[in-house]
């Protein structure tokens, strides 16, 4: 597993993940963990967007991954 370092948080977030770690029995490291792996997850339309940066540095003219897939299921 990795670690991070984040360095300048304000003061205040911090007590309020403390506060957020009492009311759930954990500790504050614990409550920072949820809460950066319930905001890990890309959303639908960040998916797209990745995919969309992706699509331009394709080649002009790349075949789409799709129609291989159907060509070699096609060939069996």
């Amino acid at each position: 597993m990795g670690s991070v370092l984040i360095r300048n948080l304000d003061d205040v977030v911090i007590n309020q993940f403390r506060t957020k770690a009492g009311l759930n029995n954990r500790s504050l490291e614990a409550e920072l963990r949820e809460a950066l792996a319930a905001q890990a997850p890309l959303s639908p339309v960040q998916k797209l967007a990745l995919l969309d940066r992706v699509r331009i540095r394709l080649p002009e003219g790349a075949p789409d991954s799709a129609d291989l897939i159907r060509e070699d299921r096609d060939r069996r």
